[in-house]
């Protein structure tokens, strides 16, 4: 990789690491926001989902303008709108105090919608500067800066939270916006050679069609795929957090501790998978989601028997162990399935399903504490195995990714 890259590399990598903030870094922080407004598990979970849902919204429409008009100019003002709701979180907490719950939801959708134009776009750019195989090096960098995110993010939001339950909605602007100056004025793109690509809009979606039609069913399941991890990820996290506080008493900080267990684990595995499909890309990808979404059933299977915090966070450090090993081989897969005029729509479209998968999953495993654990966990489980298999009998990688980047 040409060193000339290495400082938009780097400016990239913070992308992921400041939008995973976005939901990370409240998880272990809800229970004590249920508190001090007074709602119930289902409704603090809403703070997570109206974030995700605009997002979700959001990003195709962010990577069709940053196919016509450059993957930057979409970032820098995303990062900024990001920022900017954060900080209106925090200052309507501090107005309307136990009243505030519906402004924060007001925030949180502002907020949602800047995150929208972010981490996909930094995959897509990440996907148009690297034209070889080290693009799932590059890739599962930046799904690792995103699983240090979820790491971080739980302990700064825990520690951050001794002081006042909102003060993690400041964090957002004062990290996010000198994020979005650096993507200004660091990150390099070739804007010029993209701009050529442009088609008129009915060939764009002429060209869309086509790639539906050829790979339509490889995507099709990689979209489950990327859903149900982040689903079963930041569903069980949402549960694991609000189990730690009511049944075990342990504190805001000790939570963000044992929540940042299975996340770490996530991230390693993202950063080592991604170096090592480096060189055998196609045959290790199609090995390391099948066997991700089968960890990810079994850490929710196991999950259910377990009555000590040891174990609880056994169970879902394996279901981080497969989040680590799916994401990646998605993110590769992606990214590379469309040619660079239609790679950002491709690849938002993904990052739509990704987000409604972290907007459905805190809600509804919420419900798992008023029904009962088995239904909910075995019924997620099933569906991953099930992706799994269709993986496997329907994917077929060296026929989405271009020879030249599938390494030896």
């Amino acid at each position: 990789m040409d060193k000339k890259l290495y400082p938009t590399i780097a400016v990239l990598c913070l992308v992921p690491l400041i939008m995973v903030l976005g939901n990370s870094m409240l998880i272990p922080v809800l229970p004590l926001i249920q508190k001090e407004l007074h709602i119930n598990l289902v409704q603090v979970g809403l703070l997570i989902t109206v974030f995700s849902i605009p997002a979700g919204i959001i990003i195709p429409f962010a990577g069709m303008i940053s196919d016509r008009i450059g993957r930057k100019k979409v970032m820098f003002p995303a990062l900024m709108i990001y920022g900017v709701g954060g900080i209106l979180a925090g200052v309507f907490a501090i107005i309307f105090k136990e009243n505030s719950f519906p402004y924060l939801i007001a925030a949180r959708i502002i907020q949602g919608i800047g995150a929208g134009g972010t981490y996909q776009l930094s995959m897509a750019l990440a996907g148009d500067l690297i034209q070889s195989n080290e693009r799932s090096q590059i890739l599962g960098l930046l799904e690792a800066a995103n699983g240090a995110g979820k790491v971080i993010s739980p302990l700064a939001g825990a520690a951050i939270a001794l002081i006042s339950w909102y003060m993690p909605f400041f964090v957002y602007g004062i990290l996010a916006i000198p994020v979005a100056v650096l993507v200004l004025l660091t990150v390099r793109e070739n804007t010029e050679k993209l701009l050529q690509n442009v088609q008129p809009i009915p060939k764009y979606f002429q060209d869309l069609k086509q790639i539906w039609e050829k790979k339509g069913t490889a995507l099709l399941i990689s979209f489950a795929g990327g859903f149900f991890t982040l689903f079963s990820l930041f569903g069980l996290l949402s549960f694991y957090a609000d189990l730690l506080e009511k049944q075990y008493k342990i504190g805001v900080f000790q939570r963000g501790l044992i929540l940042a267990v299975p996340v770490l684990t996530m991230a390693v595995t993202a950063f080592i998978l991604g170096t090592v499909m480096q060189n055998q890309l196609a045959k290790i990808l199609k090995w390391a989601a099948v066997g991700g979404l089968f960890l990810i059933a079994g850490g929710l299977i196991f999950f259910c028997p377990c009555h000590d915090p040891f174990w609880f966070t056994l169970t879902a450090s394996v279901l981080g162990l497969g989040a680590g090993a799916v994401l990646p081989s998605l993110n590769t897969l992606i990214t590379s399935s469309a040619p660079k005029a239609e790679r950002g729509i491709i690849t938002c479209l993904y990052g739509t399903v990704r987000f409604f998968g972290v907007a459905v999953g805190p809600p509804l495993f919420g419900f798992a504490e008023k029904l009962a654990k088995p239904p909910i966990f075995y019924s997620v489980a099933g569906i991953c195995i099930a992706l799994g298999v269709l993986f496997w009998l329907f994917v077929k990688p060296a026929l989405v990714i271009p020879k030249d980047i599938q390494g030896k």
